[in-house]
């Protein structure tokens, strides 16, 4: 496939998890307030989509090893584009809560299966620019989707907001059905040898333990996700127009980030501005910290940083994950993500607990997850050196 049409569709693909969540978030507070529920069971509908999403992409990499990529992804597709139809119809926040989990179980293929693509298709070079268009590409997508959102809740109502991500859905099946198999080698895809990939997976310690410490890092970016509406629109008094702007300003954060590093990476190695990344994520949770409770600007302004180090270095640490492994990509693929959403979940529960400042524990998370990665990343430059040969 050509270089840019390759980067379309697996845009289109990364992008279903902010579709799913992002374009809903500013009608959460409304949702909450009709339906007579607590904010810890509104965001059921946040936390159980990607507790679900992330079990669900365990399945679609190894079976995609055997089946290839492209039918895979026709059926989690349409089973995404039911999902948010009957998400759309829904009548109380029970209904909303089971219609999530089954737009959960689709949305997993395109996550599951776009490294994988990534990965069958380009070399590690060539593939660690490709990871950088696409996060400057499908950081469009958190950008827009809660200012959209806003728009649409406010002159179509709350349920077409799910019937515009079905939609969506529609334009990358379209883009699945034309697109040519990308895998070549096709392995088997029974219970035994799905588990024997797994477990060899987590015998890979290079593997297991930058898998491992990457999702960490995504920690307050999902946090932020959870507890956005409440903070700004809830804490704060901005509307769900101010509060889509405030929201999308964190996404245009993420692409800036990825664009310099597909800026800096050109002739560069990437290892230094991946241990520069991990220190601005640092310095920004303590700006959250510090200067976060203060008002939406001070909030927006540290969260901002954080981001855009969060951007900087996702395609590096990414592209340092894949290259662990030579086989097996569909699962390594569905694993890596796996463990990323399932940290996502963990700390979408946590910050949905009754904190007395949901801002300062975002600052934590931070903080502490900048401050783990520059001891973990220069702990394994002693232990192993060769791990990181691709960065250098």
């Amino acid at each position: 496939m050509p270089y840019l049409r390759t980067l379309l569709l697996l845009s289109l693909l990364a992008a279903f998890p902010p579709i799913s969540t992002d374009m809903y978030l500013p009608a959460l507070p409304r949702l909450q307030s009709a339906w007579g529920v607590e904010l810890a069971t509104i965001n059921l509908t946040l936390v159980l989509f990607f507790v679900c999403f992330s079990v669900s992409l365990l399945v679609y990499g190894p079976v995609s090893d055997s089946h290839g990529r492209r039918p895979l992804l026709l059926i989690g597709i349409a089973v995404y584009i039911l999902g948010s139809l009957l998400c759309g119809f829904s009548q109380g926040v029970g209904h909303l809560i089971s219609f999530r989990i089954l737009q959960a179980l689709g949305a997993a293929s395109g996550s599951a299966l776009c490294m994988a693509i990534a990965k069958d298709l380009f070399l590690a070079r060539e593939r660690q620019q490709l990871l950088a268009h696409l996060g400057v590409v499908v950081a469009l997508a958190p950008m827009l989707a809660p200012v959209l959102g806003g728009w649409v809740l406010q002159w179509l109502g709350w349920r077409w907001i799910f019937f515009s991500q079905a939609a969506w859905a529609v334009l990358a099946w379209v883009g699945v059905l034309r697109m040519p198999e990308p895998l070549q080698i096709k392995v088997p895809a029974g219970i035994g040898q799905i588990m024997g990939r797994y477990l060899g997976l987590i015998r890979n310690l290079r593997f297991i333990t930058l898998n491992f410490l990457m999702a960490l890092v995504m920690t307050p970016i999902f946090a932020f996700i959870a507890s956005s509406p409440a903070i700004y629109i809830s804490d704060f008094q901005v509307d769900a127009q101010r509060f889509g702007f405030y929201f999308g300003g964190n996404a245009l954060a993420m692409m800036l980030g990825a664009f310099t590093c597909s800026r800096l990476t050109r002739h560069r190695p990437g290892w230094p501005l991946l241990m520069a990344g991990f220190a601005g994520l640092a310095g920004g949770g303590l700006g959250i910290w510090l200067i976060g409770p203060r008002g939406p600007l001070f909030f927006a302004a540290s969260m901002f940083l954080v981001t855009y180090c969060l951007g900087l270095t996702r395609p590096l640490s990414n592209n340092l994950v894949l290259e662990q492994v030579t086989h097996d990509v569909g699962t390594a693929s569905s694993f890596m993500i796996f463990l990323y959403f399932v940290a996502g979940a963990g700390a979408m529960a946590v910050i949905s607990l009754d904190w007395h400042s949901r801002i300062r524990v975002i600052g934590l998370l931070a903080s502490g997850s900048g401050l783990l990665m520059l001891g973990a990343l220069y702990w394994i430059t002693r232990r192993w050196p060769e791990a990181l040969k691709s960065m250098r």
